[in-house]
């Protein structure tokens, strides 16, 4: 009877190391305020999302409108903006193994639901109103 406790313990420990290299390692508040060109509170007006799949994955692709009550790193935001950020993840729908990867943002926000968001300017965009969600974790739900 031990072995076996002793074996379920160890594919259990396994997998759940598999899955934490899957996803990546957690950004700390100082290294996402450090990437971050902006860094707001603010209320998810609505949510918009794409969904893709491209080889053995499949990439969900959101933008979010974001309605800001404060501004607390970067110019030119103010109380009652509106501003958008992008940001993704992806799911294995190949056969096999998970590979080590990033799986994207986590932590998602829901309409309604208020946050603290980790913001960079999007370089692709010329729009200062687009923004970029900094880190896999660069959102932090508020109460």
């Amino acid at each position: 009877m031990k072995k076996n406790s002793l074996l379920l313990a160890l594919v259990a420990v396994t997998a759940l190391a598999s899955a934490v290299r899957a996803i990546g390692p957690q950004w700390t508040p100082q290294q996402l305020r450090e990437k971050a060109t902006h860094v707001i509170t603010g209320k998810a007006d609505a949510i918009y999302k794409r969904t893709e799949e491209k080889g053995d994955w499949a990439y969900t692709y959101y933008i979010v409108e974001i309605r800001v009550d404060d501004s607390e790193k970067g110019e030119g935001i103010e109380k009652g903006d509106l501003l958008y950020a992008r940001y993704w993840r992806r799911a294995w729908i190949g056969s096999g193994k998970v590979p080590p990867s990033g799986m994207g943002h986590r932590g998602l926000p829901a309409e309604g639901d208020s946050f603290r968001a980790y913001l960079e300017r999007d370089a692709q965009n010329n729009n200062n109103s687009i923004f970029k969600v900094v880190g896999p974790n660069g959102f932090e739900k508020l109460k």
